[in-house]
């Protein structure tokens, strides 16, 4: 029979880490409300930009172009977009298993580095000698999610572009979780660098006027557009952090909740136990006394 003393202290226990999980969980919620209207509300920018991409590019041989030429890949970057705080369940494992899987397999024997944004990622990756390091960029890149914004997005995105350009990597990818709703995320691994070109365009019928030319306006697109898919993915994986966590936080209060019940039902039943045996050992002294 459990100690009486051991078992209070473990429903104190109990108790003070289920406040602090359904705490987590609120806090989590509101945050997740926010990061979901952010993403909401870039997509239909996003799409719209790719189709006007898709159309005005029809006619274009976008594998000439410094973004979509293809090369032959030695040098590979990946960025890994996790979060910088754990207690979101598999959240950052299961980027860092992507991750390492692409090296293992896709990359096999290429000269491969990565980009953690994410304190997670970053550290991770730093212990094991694969971060990246330019010049351009922070010492402290995670700290974008401090303050997510599409300029400082735009900065990141413009050092990787730069990078590219200048052939220190011949093939850029992301790898960050997707917001799907506030229970579900799905791992996403995109190409970055060199630019996918845009299918279906044969279906769009769209007559543009360009001024200036449509080459000119091609070459400020795409920037933007890659710009863009960075700053989606951050936000993706923004509001993903949040739902997984607010999952995980709610699941770990309603285990807690569990755990307290079954405490204090074996507190109950050890207080009952002693009881008891007081009771047991007064009798049985009264008839001592009696005989």
């Amino acid at each position: 029979m459990p100690n009486l003393k051991e078992v209070r202290n473990r429903i104190t226990s109990v108790n003070s880490t289920k406040q602090i999980t359904s705490a987590m969980k609120m806090v989590s919620a509101a945050k997740l409300r926010r990061a979901q209207d952010a993403v909401v509300q870039m997509r239909p920018y996003a799409e719209k930009l790719q189709e006007i991409l898709s159309n005005v590019s029809a006619s274009l041989d976008l594998s000439e172009g410094v973004f979509s030429a293809p090369r032959e890949v030695k040098n590979v970057l990946i960025v890994a977009i996790t979060s910088n705080r754990g207690l979101c369940g598999a959240f950052n494992n299961n980027v860092l298993k992507n991750v390492n899987k692409l090296i293992a397999d896709d990359y096999k024997g290429k000269n491969v580095k990565v980009l953690g944004l994410g304190k997670k990622s970053f550290e991770f990756y730093g212990r094991t000698g694969q971060h990246v390091s330019t010049p351009g960029l922070s010492e402290k890149p995670y700290e974008i999610f401090d303050k997510l914004t599409f300029q400082n997005a735009s900065n990141i995105a413009q050092v990787i572009m730069d990078e590219y350009l200048a052939f220190n990597f011949d093939e850029v990818v992301l790898v960050y979780n997707s917001f799907k709703n506030a229970a579900s995320q799905i791992i996403k691994t995109e190409q970055f660098l060199p630019m996918v070109p845009a299918e279906g365009n044969s279906t769009s019928n769209v007559d543009y006027i360009f001024e200036p030319t449509k080459e000119e306006i091609i070459s400020g697109l795409l920037p933007k557009s890659l710009k863009l898919q960075l700053f989606k993915g951050l936000l993706d994986s923004f509001a993903a952090e949040h739902g997984a966590r607010m999952t995980a936080m709610h699941k770990a209060t309603d285990n807690a909740s569990e755990l307290l019940k079954n405490l204090k039902l074996s507190y109950n039943k050890a207080r009952q136990a002693a009881i008891t045996n007081e009771i047991l050992e007064i009798v049985g002294g009264a008839e001592a006394l009696k005989n």
